[in-house]
């Protein structure tokens, strides 16, 4: 393995810097043998029904099935569940800051799985806050007339929480395949669940910094400087 130098720099940093590679490279190893051990998991189980989520397109409010989110020959859905209900009295600013960051990729998504972001909220708010964050390349359903978010855990007795799942075509059937479980395990000390790091860049890119993520800080649904 080359050793780098930058100007200037010590012999205790570059010390420390390439002790840092060593455990850096050994993290990149351990992700992906998570990666194969995900995509290497038998058959999961078929979804409990063909569930009917309201969708609205190009101003027409439609219903659409589960099995109606697969585009031909693209058989690999993620649906997310957004926080943003009735109940509450705004949208969640972390499911909002992720999904500010999954829109810049969703055109790119697209060439490979279908994509598609799912509230227990009206068809018109869901499309106000969408229009307010710019999100004209998601697929917005609603599920307020479906058990879709309680049936895979994008709600529980205490309301709605977050939750990814990815479900996949199995010929004329839909199988889960995957879900955001860390969501529901202890979070660690001094962090929350990050359920989600792998697909969250902002969290990554602050894990590069000296300040780290910081202890107070998450995103917001607007800043002092906008």
């Amino acid at each position: 393995m080359t050793s780098l130098s930058y100007p200037n720099e010590s012999p205790e940093y570059r010390a420390a810097r390439d002790a840092l590679l060593k455990e850096e490279l050994a993290l990149r190893e351990q992700i992906e043998r998570v990666a194969k051990q995900r995509r290497a998991l038998p058959p999961g189980g078929l979804v409990k029904e063909d569930y009917v989520f309201d969708e609205r397109v190009n101003g027409k409010d439609l219903q659409t099935k589960l099995s109606e989110l697969f585009a031909p020959k693209k058989d690999t859905l993620l649906l997310y569940s957004f926080m943003y209900s009735p109940d509450m009295a705004a949208a969640c600013p972390m499911c909002t800051g992720f999904l500010d960051g999954l829109h810049g990729q969703i055109v790119h998504l697209d060439q490979s799985i279908n994509v598609a972001i799912v509230a227990k909220h009206s068809l018109d708010k869901i499309h106000e806050f969408a229009a307010s964050r710019g999100w004209d390349g998601f697929r917005m359903l609603s599920s307020a007339n479906n058990t879709y978010n309680a049936d895979y855990f994008g709600e529980t007795d205490a309301g709605q929480t977050t939750m990814a799942n990815v479900f996949v075509r199995d010929g004329k059937k839909v199988r889960h395949f995957w879900g955001t479980e860390m969501s529901f395990a202890h979070a660690i000390e001094g962090g929350n669940m990050r359920h989600l790091d792998q697909a969250w860049a902002m969290w990554n890119v602050l894990d590069m910094t000296p300040g780290g993520r910081g202890a107070q800080f998450y995103p917001s649904l607007s800043y002092s400087n906008e």
